[in-house]
């Protein structure tokens, strides 16, 4: 139950991300970049995303 949970909310975290990254001022090459890095690595790619992505 509670390993469901934590998955639940990172799969949410990474739609948010993912959202995040498409509303941003990018590039449009950086945000494939970013958006592929959060889908193949979902907890690793958030945490990397959020220290060093783009800012608005």
């Amino acid at each position: 139950m509670f390993t469901g949970l934590i998955g639940l909310l990172i799969f949410a975290a990474d739609i948010w991300a993912i959202v995040t990254i498409i509303k941003s001022k990018a590039p449009d090459g950086a945000k494939v970049l970013w958006c592929l890095l959060v889908l193949v690595l979902p907890l690793a790619g958030l945490i990397i995303w959020y220290l060093a992505g783009p800012k608005n």
